[in-house]
């Protein structure tokens, strides 16, 4: 089975623009183009409220406490961002486009990422979009691991909540490894 791209590209732009929301329509332009979206305009504050209460949304979609929840406001998005799909060769290939032509940057995200994560949950999973599993750690992530076990937003809090773990086990780890029982220090009066 050929999992379709446009979905993963999507889900981890709607995260990175989740975790650290654009201040400004320009950072929105410029984090948009360095995702690989092509931005043919200017983006207005307009845009920029618009892409708010898409991650909004979306975050309402990441928490859902279960598939049919998750289901139920994504549909929500859907209808309100997207329209018939489409074929267009606008970016020198044909592709579907499943909003209307000459949207704003708002809009087309809308339409973008409602897309994209439906694609994304209904071919590799409805358990496939997160919160970091570290306590402290609200980051979101799209899982697209092999597996589908991903529970961490990066190697840094994996380890960090494996630390965190291994020191909570009962006993005292110095003692568990002989350190501070005579062994360490032989010869020394």
């Amino acid at each position: 089975m050929h999992l379709n791209p446009y979905g993963e590209d999507a889900v981890h732009l709607a995260a990175a623009l989740a975790n650290g929301r654009p201040a400004s329509p320009e950072e929105l332009v410029t984090r948009c183009r360095a995702a690989g979206l092509v931005v043919e305009d200017t983006a207005t504050e307009a845009d920029l409220t618009r892409t708010h209460a898409l991650l909004d949304a979306w975050e309402g979609v990441v928490d859902a406490p279960d598939e049919r929840e998750r289901a139920a406001r994504l549909n929500l998005m859907l209808a309100e961002g997207t329209s018939h799909p489409r074929l267009t060769d606008h970016a020198g290939g044909w592709h579907l486009h499943y909003r209307d032509e000459r949207q704003s940057l708002g809009g087309l995200l809308f339409a973008l990422i409602s897309v994209g994560t439906a694609l994304h949950l209904v071919g590799r999973g409805m358990h496939r979009l997160g919160r970091c599993a570290v306590t402290e750690c609200t980051t979101i992530f799209a899982d697209t691991t092999r597996t589908g076990r991903r529970r961490y937003c990066s190697h840094r809090c994996a380890n960090r909540d494996a630390v965190r773990r291994h020191r909570a086990r009962p006993g005292d780890a110095a003692g568990r490894h002989g350190v501070g029982k005579g062994r360490g220090r032989a010869g020394v009066a």
